[in-house]
């Protein structure tokens, strides 16, 4: 099974480079593959942990973005301070 969820993650990234936009011909092979490897049963399991991964990175960056501003006030204040 560790093989199978190094796979998703690599699925996830060719499908988001720009550079190799997968065809219709290329996505339906992909969701074949995938349903073989993990069968229909597993599927929204691995929908709904994908889903839960991006939202977590998406909530990581925006707390990153907000710590940096943090950060910016502090230096303007010991500036001015």
């Amino acid at each position: 099974m560790t093989s199978a969820r190094m796979l998703v993650p690599l699925l996830a990234l060719v499908l988001l480079l720009p550079s190799c936009t997968p065809g219709p011909m290329e996505i339906g092979l992909i969701a074949l593959v995938v349903l073989l490897l993990f069968g229909g049963a597993q599927l929204p399991k691995l929908m709904r942990g994908m889903g839960s991964g991006i939202n977590e990175f998406k909530r990581g960056l925006k707390e990153g973005d907000r710590d940096g501003e943090d950060d910016d006030k502090d230096g303007d204040q010991e500036k001015t301070g």
